[in-house]
């Protein structure tokens, strides 16, 4: 069976940053699964500007590799109640390179563990005619979880929520490919 296409979307683009590690740690646990190919996009590696970013007008530096993915996985943290605003830009940039796909979320935060962001995200991607998933992650004070040598060392349960997440995620990602694929709903 051809492997599912997930783009895994790193939304903070703040320095000092734990969202690398956080990402890397997940990227790891989809990669270890053959049913998935991963490309992973870094938003403070993206050039993006605030203005002129209608759907449909000029393409965006990432617009072609949105548009390969199957599902998306969104590494957000929770800033001021919500999500970074580097993860609305690129949002807003782009229309259907979105559409008929699932999003899942794996987010960050102190006490919250990032779950307002992904309460409010989970408002923005239907309105793209994306799914999010139930199964998510979150992740308590993630930068607590850092090892000397820099790297994220997942608290308990974390490993077994990313792999419920990404076997959610894959069943829609799967069926949601076939049925992009079925000509006969085509615009």
């Amino acid at each position: 069976m051809t492997p599912l296409s997930l783009t895994v979307l790193l939304g903070s683009v703040r320095r000092p940053r734990v969202g690398p590690l956080v990402r890397d740690w997940f990227v790891g646990i989809a990669g270890a699964d053959p049913r998935w190919r991963i490309d992973a996009i870094d938003l403070a590696d993206v050039d993006l500007p605030l203005h002129g970013t209608v759907p449909g007008g000029a393409r965006s530096p990432i617009a072609d590799r949105l548009d390969r993915a199957d599902a998306f996985a969104v590494v957000t943290p929770e800033y001021n109640h919500s999500f970074p605003a580097a993860i609305k830009n690129v949002i807003d940039w782009h229309g259907a390179e979105w559409a008929f796909k699932p999003v899942t979320f794996v987010s960050y935060g102190a006490s919250s563990g990032g779950i307002r962001a992904v309460e409010q995200l989970r408002l923005v991607f239907p309105e793209l005619y994306s799914l999010t998933t139930r199964n998510t992650v979150a992740l308590r004070a993630p930068w607590r979880h850092v090892d000397d040598a820099g790297r994220f060392t997942a608290p308990p349960g974390a490993d077994d929520a990313a792999r419920a997440t990404l076997h959610e995620l894959g069943w829609w990602a799967r069926a949601l490919r076939t049925a992009r694929a079925d000509d006969r709903f085509a615009a």
